[in-house]
């Protein structure tokens, strides 16, 4: 097959005469910052090698040996998706072997490619737990090939990262070992799939995405057209949380999975901008919209409920119970690049650059080595990253996002270069009637200032255009679900050559439309002011509060600069705000200094404000590098808001122990009203997965107590969560070093949404405890227990 060398067109955009655009790719972009270059090296020195061990650990790799005949027995890792981890490692590997140069990465490259093509089936099929299991031999795969491909297989998802992987794999190389692979498994697809054909779509969407790089890079027509297929054949009889509950044109609100989601839109504008589908591109127009005003994140995370992984209703944005996936972070910079890409319109970038450097950066530790799954906006300490998990879609994602994040700093077009991320940077550029060097020197996101050397081939006419962020402009986010509480000072210069330039904005850009000469300078000053952020008032969660943002970044109070707790503090936002370098604080950040004053309860529910005391905010993004802790992003701005803390109660001055222990165990005595059974607002405890069993909380008291009451408010998840209220509860106390049941003086109740309160014959004990029988087919949790 013909391999076309061929300008990867993405999109028409709506800027006067220019008529496509098309990104720079990352092959042609050498960073070079201290912000991001550290980044790239930690990828490649911990991210790639700790996703090929644990890979490695997990059975993942020998998966494909075992389905090659390489070795024997059953299938060694957890899920019928785990192929597709290794794919996006080997995707994330290619990316930054452009960068740096790796032989011995290279060969091992080669041996997994080996040993991927030895376990493809001699048709094409490649899915290791069918070829090695066979088929009914997982509830999810079906009785035969592509039968469940609907709902939960993941064959088809699969293959989508496995051709992004070969194509990723093919440009940094030029070897066709994998893009051979992919070739032949697309083949089978294209034979199997189609109208007339299978009429079936994908559960998990992404092999949209991989099938239009197959066509971008072989220029064979059936790629796309299968593609296309993919997204026409969807709905209108499958369900909301795979996006299948109607036809893709006809979707105008962002529902279900929000990474499922994602990668349909981004694969919707790729298709789009091949076939010129207008109702692509509508749809999605609207979808947009309908994310960006009413459920995004300050962070730029979308996702905000974790019974679908998903979108929840507008405006419910809970901060401690955030989804915001990590792969939905990478999924929303995907999409945001390709509306980009269509209108050529800078807002999209200010929801690209808001997700990240906020809520993607969050999914990573400094070391490369560690990931979130969610990202919460506020914690009581009850998060960690961690090394792996047995569903690996974040880490993996982690390793081939940010290689290959040199491919989103410029766009061209024609004549036209667009800068659209601010970070040190030396890029190679062909023009129609122009080769161009563009060298950025910047210590952005810390610091405005960015100076841009221009060094054309030969002197000649093009344009340039720059970028202005919403942000540097008073707008905090298109739309107005946020916005700026304060008012700004500063405002955006512009120099070329030393002299002030007019500064002339088309779509969110500065125009530059002049005849360059080599060694040109221009010099681009944003306003880096401290700025407090609202949100709109239907943001329940975020009423009484305000956050805090300097440039694209957001910020927040973590406990490790303010003597291990933050929760409980109150903030002004007229307060003094001093922004300070600190160059060996977490590997060199800038923080933010402010005062705020601590709240507690009296035993009589009073709120109480402490002594004023200095306060210091961080990077959101750098938070948890320094171990669990409390954190928050949305700083409470009046008592009522704050979580203050507790009245030294009998339960709050317990020790707690239950049959599960987890960090969340220590939040069932934290005094916090519920509104609802799923109330996402505090954490909660809880015993999820397990079910059908007796499980149990206990109060070890400080001394002996007699009490005579108790009152627990329980945790339900439904419809989309996996916990109930409970089937039954008892309450017991020790007596003598025995378990005895109280002696009730009011009937035992099981509440949805309030609290079953129980009176019992006094009992002067040291220790109580809350035994609860989970129901057959559902856990449970608790979010309050209080013996009184």
């Amino acid at each position: 097959m013909l391999l076309l060398a061929v300008a990867m067109i993405i999109g028409s955009c709506s800027t006067g005469s220019v008529e496509t655009i098309e990104p720079v790719p990352f092959t042609s972009v050498k960073v070079t910052d201290n912000f991001w270059a550290p980044r790239l090296e930690s990828n490649r020195t911990s991210t790639i090698p700790i996703a090929i061990e644990q890979s490695t650990i997990t059975g993942r790799i020998k998966n494909f040996e075992i389905a090659g005949g390489m070795a024997e027995g059953e299938f060694a890792s957890e899920a019928p998706f785990d192929d597709s981890d290794v794919f996006k490692i080997i995707e994330g590997a290619s990316y930054s072997l452009q960068t740096f140069p790796d032989p011995e990465l290279d060969a091992l490259l080669d041996t997994l490619i080996m040993k991927i093509g030895a376990a493809q089936e001699e048709d094409g099929y490649l899915y290791t737990y069918r070829t090695i299991m066979g088929d009914n031999s997982h509830p999810w795969i079906g009785s035969k090939r592509w039968e469940f491909t609907h709902i939960l297989s993941h064959e088809l998802y699969n293959l989508g990262h496995m051709y992004e992987a070969a194509v990723a794999h093919y440009q940094a190389t030029g070897k066709r070992s994998f893009l051979d692979i992919a070739i032949k498994s697309a083949d089978l697809v294209d034979r199997d799939f189609g109208w007339g054909k299978i009429e079936n779509y994908p559960g998990h969407q992404e092999i949209e995405i991989g099938l239009v790089k197959l066509y971008r890079v072989t220029g064979e027509q059936r790629y796309l057209d299968l593609a296309k297929f993919f997204l026409d054949v969807r709905g209108p009889e499958g369900d909301e949380y795979s996006q299948s509950h109607m036809k893709v044109v006809d979707q105008t609100e962002a529902v279900g999975h929000s990474v499922r989601a994602a990668y349909m839109y981004t694969g919707m504008a790729d298709v789009a901008a091949l076939t010129g589908d207008q109702a692509y591109v509508d749809a999605i127009g609207e979808i947009w919209k309908d994310i960006v005003y009413k459920k995004i994140y300050v962070t730029g995370g979308i996702g905000a409920a974790g019974g679908n992984e998903g979108f929840a209703e507008p405006y419910h944005l809970p901060n401690l119970t955030a989804y915001c996936e990590t792969c939905a972070s990478i999924a929303n910079v995907f999409w945001n690049q390709r509306m980009f890409l269509h209108h050529g319109e800078a807002h999209y970038y200010d929801v690209l650059e808001r997700t990240l450097y906020n809520a993607l950066l969050s999914g990573v530790s400094l070391s490369g080595d560690l990931f979130f799954y969610p990202n919460v906006l506020e914690s009581t300490g009850s998060h960690q990253r961690q090394a792996w998990f047995g569903c690996a879609c974040c880490p993996s994602n982690i390793s081939r996002f940010v290689p290959s994040l040199p491919g989103y700093v410029y766009a061209k077009t024609g004549n036209d270069i667009f800068v659209n991320l601010y970070l040190s940077n030396s890029a190679e550029i062909e023009l129609a009637d122009n080769n161009v060097e563009i060298v950025q020197s910047t210590l952005y996101p810390y610091d405005g200032t960015v100076e841009i050397t221009v060094n054309p081939e030969t002197e000649g006419k093009f344009t340039l255009r720059l970028r202005i962020p919403g942000w540097a402009e008073n707008s905090a986010i298109p739309g107005d679900l946020y916005t700026f509480s304060d008012s700004q000072e500063g405002t955006v210069s512009l120099y070329v050559n030393g002299k002030p330039a007019k500064i002339e904005e088309e779509n969110g850009y500065v125009v530059l439309d002049r005849k360059w000469s080599r060694g040109d300078v221009v010099t681009l000053t944003l306003p880096m002011e401290v700025r407090t952020v609202i949100a709109d008032e239907r943001v329940e969660a975020d009423n009484g509060r305000f956050a805090v943002q300097r440039g694209p970044v957001v910020y927040a109070a973590e406990w490790a600069d303010n003597d291990g707790e933050v929760l409980n503090l109150v903030f002004s936002p007229d307060a003094e705000m001093k922004v300070i370098n600190e160059p060996a604080l977490l590997d060199g950040t800038t923080v933010i200094t402010t005062t705020a004053t601590p709240a507690r309860k009296s035993l009589d529910d009073e709120v109480l404000l402490g002594e004023m005391r200095p306060i210091t905010l961080i990077p959101y993004h750098l938070w948890n590098n320094r171990g669990p802790g409390e954190m928050m992003v949305w700083l409470p701005s009046t008592p009522e808001a704050a979580k203050a803390t507790p009245a030294p109660t009998i339960a709050y001055r317990s020790e707690i122990s239950g049959s599960k222990m987890t960090r969340a165990i220590n939040t069932i005595n934290d005094q916090y009203e519920p509104k609802s059974s799923i109330d996402g607002t505090r954490s909660y405890y809880h015993w999820w997965p397990d079910n059908n069993q007796w499980v149990w909380l206990q109060y070890d008291f400080e001394k002996p107590e007699t009490v005579s009451s108790s009152g627990v408010y329980w945790f339900d998840d439904r419809p989309h969560g996996g916990c109930r209220v409970p089937a039954e509860w008892e309450l017991l106390y020790l007596n003598n070093g025995r378990w005895v049941p109280v002696e009730t003086e009011s009937d035992y109740t099981i509440t949805l949404n309030g609290w079953d309160r129980l009176s019992f014959k006094p009992v002067k004990t040291t220790a109580m405890r809350l035994r609860v029988r989970l129901s057959t087919d559902f856990s449970s949790g608790v979010h309050e227990w209080v013996v009184e």
